[in-house]
This record gives C-alpha cells, structure tokens and sequence, in this order.
C-alpha cells in the first residue's frame, strides 16, 4: 500500500488516473482524482474521480451503474500519475462504448472482442514474423528464450501469491498473463495449440489406475 501523502498532486490538487480493465489489460479512460476522491475510491472499492469540468466529485456508475470495482491502485516511479486496475460493470465511456479511446487494444494495444486462443496465437505469431516497434510480444522474441522463461516464471509465482491471498480478481489477472506468456514460449517453441490438445486429449485414455501408479513413481 502506498502513502498517499507522497504523491505529486498538481498545482489544482489533481493527479491523473489511468484506468485499465485488470482483465483484458485495455485502457478503459483517463480521469482525475484528488486527495478526496483517492480516499473514497480506496474505501469504497470503486473507482470516484474528480470532474474538471463540474468542479466536484463523482463515483463512476452512481446514477448509471456501470461502477467499477477496483483491483489495485499503483502509483508510477515518481509519484504523479496512478495507474488504476479495476473489473467493470458495463461500459466505462459515457457514450455507451467500452473504453473511451478509439483505438483497440490487447495486451498491446489491440482488442479482439470474443477472440479465441486461436486469434491470440496468431496476433502473437505475427509480433515474431512481422516484428511491430514498440511491441512488448517482439520485444520477447528479440530478447529470446532466456528472456520468455524469465517472464513464464514470474507470472507463474505472480499466480501463486495471488491464488494464495485468495484475491479471486488478481488470480485472473495473473493467470491471463501467464496464459499470455505460455503462449509467446510455445511460439518461440514450435508448439501449436493443437499439439496441446492432442497431449491432453490422449490422457483420457489412460488408466486412472496406471495414472496414479506413475505419479507415485
């Protein structure tokens, strides 16, 4: 947890507030919060911002309910912006669209509603053939397999903490990103999704029996 009175507010006594869906990674808006409103969004869970324009407070979905309930509050290397993760309930845009940029984005600013792991795979598989500058996936396959391990492990451990914290919200955030990084290892592998489906529609099978014998083994 963070303390709030070390952050930069500005001169207005705001501080901007980057709010990112903590599943599909999207940025859903930027708004602003000040120390009033920071609080209530710590106490409450949801997110209330700072309205510039009617020059007071206001709780995101009050009036329309689209609230959005927050995951985690983390504020960047100096202390004037905030990044603010949060699982939302319906739009997070006042014109009924899901984020309040036009532009799309998954992971990396792309958004692919209703994607498959099959389209995920292939937005991947294109990061390493037709490299993207300013590319986070890229950047994996340039920095190679040591680098897409390193990464594998941390967000496996990330799950771990979070699994055990019992913080149902941060394990599915964790586990998306493993699943994300798993799937840049079996790029960077040769591994399709197919060859895993076919692993684990073999094991059907097998024994229950014999199954047991070999985890004993």
């Amino acid at each position: 947890m963070f303390d709030i009175n070390q952050l930069k507010f500005d001169e207005k006594g705001l501080i901007p507030a980057i709010v990112q869906d903590a599943i599909s990674g999207r940025v859903l808006t930027l708004a602003y919060m000040n120390r009033e409103s920071l609080q209530i969004s710590m106490e409450k869970g949801l997110t209330c911002f700072f309205s510039r324009s009617r020059q007071q407070l206001w709780l995101k979905g009050e009036t329309s309910g689209n609230v959005q309930h927050i995951v985690s509050i983390t504020p960047d290397c100096d202390g004037d912006a905030l990044l603010v993760k949060v699982e939302k309930e319906g739009p997070a845009c006042h014109k009924g669209n899901d984020s309040c940029f036009d532009e799309e984005q998954l992971f990396e600013s792309e958004e692919l509603h209703d994607f498959s792991l099959s389209d995920l795979m292939k937005l991947i598989e294109g990061r390493k053939t037709e490299k993207k500058e300013g590319s986070y996936t890229t950047y994996l396959f340039e920095k190679g397999l040591d680098k897409i391990l390193k990464k594998v492990g941390e967000e496996s451990t990330e799950v771990i903490i979070a699994a055990k914290a019992e913080d149902r919200a941060e394990t599915v955030y964790e586990i998306a990103d493993l699943a994300y990084h798993v799937m840049v290892l079996m790029i960077e592998a040769g591994i399709s999704l197919e060859d895993i489906h076919r692993e684990l529609a073999s094991r059907h099978v097998i024994d229950r029996k014999v199954k047991q014998e070999k985890m004993t083994q």
